[in-house]
Parts: structure tokens; C-alpha cells; sequence
């Protein structure tokens, strides 16, 4: 092994970290000490970086930058290990990060919310680079655990990295939303992948009385970890537990149709019809406001065009490319124009979706949860199931 450094790019000093904020408890304290973090994460990462962050940002190569690379381990961030499907290898930053050894707060967060026991049978959605299953495994043995990874590659090192610190779960390549039900049912189920909806094969391998706790992201934007419990009958219900930010799951992922198609090929604005807002579009830019939106509103996603000055726009658009909407912002403006067209306005559909926040109290992510019929029908409350969350649109 390298020889560290610095003393802060340590195990014991991320524990106590993790200790003190609550991520880690003390009956995840063995696994964690167990399962060092670095046995799991390649030679070159980069650490706390997403799509959004802009720039070229080199990696850190543990071979060329040994102190740099411990200490981005033995920190508070996601390490990014996998750009592009693999098809981006760096050293700079690619276009979508597609693998990642998760931030560990989320890790031992979500790993608590799954509130396994001795014996309980596991099943992983998204192997990754393999530390959830390593600490899954050395807390309720190999044999319990079920771990599933789409690509090849990354299960491929997955599996070297589990071998060689000696457990050996079940791990599958294959399809993560079909589960695997040779080794069903499953009393615990962790997605770490974001979902747009929950598969219905998870919810049928997990016995009743089961856990799933996974990430959920709305259409709009937003994301938090769900924690459902599956009843009698097959469908699941819970509370979210935080808000989150993974990468999606490579069955749900979006693809958008540029905005020049919704325009018809004519300059902006076409056809659109112009109105004033007093509602900044400030005010619905952080993560929580847009996941509170987008649990009302369907088929309907954001993106800012940013311009020199702090002035942006902000696009609205339906996935069936039929409604678009435009809100210019103005640093210091008190009105803002916007622009409408298609058989939606779905300006006015967020600005009544902002407002049922704002009066409910602009509850947080933990006030909110999710039930999921046995039919699929899901739908999404606030404090109880009896308190749907209103649909828009």
C-alpha cells in the first residue's frame, strides 16, 4: 500500500466525521472498519464532481498523486469512477457521470434506513464499484446478499474487488429494475440508482413486512430516498427520509428533444403568447421547491439557459413535444416576461404547484412520502397516505 501522507486522509478520522453528523452508527461501526473504503475505489477518481459543475477537472491518479487520492477517499464526497459508460477514460472530466463510490454520509444513511438484522436476505440494485455490497455482506454474511450491476465492466472489477477482500455475494450483470428472483424474496431491498417510478418486480421479491429504500426522482427535478414497506397484497408504501442526488438508473434515464423542434424551426419566441410573472424563477431553483413541483406536476422538465450577468432563461418543456414555456430572469427585476405556447401553459401549472407548497408551509422533504398500488399506481402525500398531493396539469 502507498504510504498516506497526511494523517487526515485516514479511515478513523472519516468515522468520526460520519459519527458525529449521525450518518454512522454504532452498529454499522464494525462494517465500516471492516471494509475500508479505498479496497473499493480505482486509482483514478474525481472526487464531488457532477454534470452540472462545469469545466475541465482533471482526475486524481492515486499512481501520480497518492496524498490527493486518499484524502479525496477518506472524505465527505462521491468519488466519480466512470464517465460516459466507459467510453470516456480522461483524464479530464466527460459529459455524463455514469459510476460512482457514493458520498459515505448517503451511503450509511440509506444503509440505516434499510435497518437490516442478522440473516436478513439482501438484494442490491447497482453493484457500483462494490462497497455497499462488501459492508452489506460483512453485516449479514455473503450468502444473504444479492447484488445486480447493468455494466459489465464495472461488475467485472466489482467482483475482483469483493473477491479479494474476501466476500462473495450473488452478483449478477443484468437488468437492476427486473430484479432476480431466483434468490426472491428478499426482506431489504437498496437502489442506489435514482427511479422514476419503482419496478414492480421490486416490490413482488420483497416479502411483506420488507424494506425498500431507494432514491426517487421526480420528471421536473428533485430527488430523496424513500423508505417504503411492502404490505399484504403487494403494494408499498413510506415516508422519504432526505433528499439525495444519484445518477439514474440506466432503464430511466431521460432524453431530451432539443427546443428548437418545440419551436417549430421558427426564432424564439414563435408562437408564443407573452405574460408577466411576479414569481422569480429564483424561487424555484433549489432541489426541494423543484421536487415539491414536480411530485405535482407529469411530463413536464426544466432547463436554465444561462447568459453573461447572472441573467438566464428559464425553458419549461413536456416530454411530448407538444408545450413549451420561457421566463426570462433579470437580477433585481420585480416582473418577469414569459412566453407560453402548446395546448399546456405550464408556466401557470408551476406557479400553482409553488403555490400549494408555499401554503402547505414549504414542507420538506420529510414531510412528503409514497405509496405504489399493486397495479403500479403510484401516488405521492404529504404527513399521510390520506393526504394525496394534488395533481397540476
Amino acid at each position: 500500500m502507498t504510504e498516506r501522507a497526511t494523517t487526515e486522509a485516514d479511515p478513523q478520522g472519516l468515522a468520526s466525521r460520519l459519527m458525529n453528523s449521525g450518518a454512522l452508527t454504532s452498529d454499522w461501526l464494525p462494517a465500516y472498519q471492516a471494509v475500508l473504503r479505498e479496497s473499493f475505489v480505482p486509482d483514478v477518481i474525481w472526487p464531488g464532481v457532477g454534470p452540472a459543475d462545469g469545466g475541465p477537472v482533471a482526475g486524481i491518479d492515486r499512481r501520480t498523486d497518492p496524498e490527493a487520492w486518499f484524502r479525496a477517499v477518506y472524505s465527505d464526497a462521491s468519488l466519480t469512477t466512470q464517465w460516459d459508460d466507459g467510453s470516456h477514460t480522461g483524464p479530464e472530466r466527460g459529459k455524463v457521470p455514469t459510476c460512482s463510490n457514493s458520498q459515505p454520509s448517503m451511503v450509511f444513511s440509506m444503509l440505516g434506513a434499510l435497518d437490516v438484522h442478522e440473516g436478513s436476505k439482501v438484494l442490491e440494485l447497482g453493484t457500483g464499484t462494490g462497497w455497499n455490497a462488501a459492508l452489506l455482506s460483512e453485516r449479514v454474511g455473503s450468502e444473504n446478499v444479492t447484488t445486480i450491476e447493468f455494466d459489465p465492466e464495472n461488475a467485472a472489477t466489482a467482483r475482483v474487488r469483493l473477491d479479494a477482500a474476501g466476500y462473495n455475494p450473488v452478483a449478477v450483470v443484468g437488468d437492476g429494475s427486473q430484479g432476480w428472483p431466483a434468490c426472491a424474496p428478499y426482506d431489504r431491498v437498496l437502489i442506489t440508482a435514482s427511479l422514476r417510478e419503482i419496478p414492480a418486480d421490486i416490490i413482488r421479491q420483497t416479502r411483506p413486512g420488507g424494506i425498500i429504500v431507494s432514491p426517487y426522482a421526480t420528471e421536473y427535478g428533485g430527488e430523496a430516498v424513500v423508505r417504503l414497506t411492502v404490505e399484504e397484497g403487494g403494494s408499498a408504501s413510506g415516508p422519504f427520509v432526505g433528499s439525495s442526488a444519484f445518477m439514474r438508473l440506466r432503464q430511466h434515464r431521460a432524453y431530451r428533444t432539443h427546443v428548437r423542434t418545440y419551436l417549430g424551426g421558427k426564432p424564439w419566441p414563435a408562437d408564443g403568447r407573452r405574460t408577466t410573472t411576479s414569481l422569480s424563477p429564483e424561487d424555484v431553483a433549489d432541489w426541494l421547491p423543484m421536487f415539491a413541483i414536480g411530485l405535482q406536476t407529469q411530463w413536464m422538465f426544466p432547463y436554465p439557459e444561462k447568459y453573461d450577468g447572472g441573467r438566464y432563461t428559464l425553458w419549461l418543456r413536456d416530454t411530448q413535444v407538444t408545450s413549451w414555456a420561457s421566463v426570462d430572469f433579470v437580477p433585481g427585476a420585480e416582473e418577469f416576461e414569459v412566453y407560453q405556447s402548446g395546448p399546456r401553459e405550464l408556466w401557470g401549472e408551476l406557479t400553482a404547484a409553488h403555490a400549494w407548497w408555499d401554503s402547505q408551509g414549504r414542507p420538506g422533504f420529510e414531510r412528503f412520502g409514497l405509496t405504489v398500488n399493486p397495479d403500479g399506481a403510484t401516488w405521492a402525500w404529504l404527513d399521510s397516505p390520506e393526504r394525496p398531493v394534488p395533481a397540476v396539469g
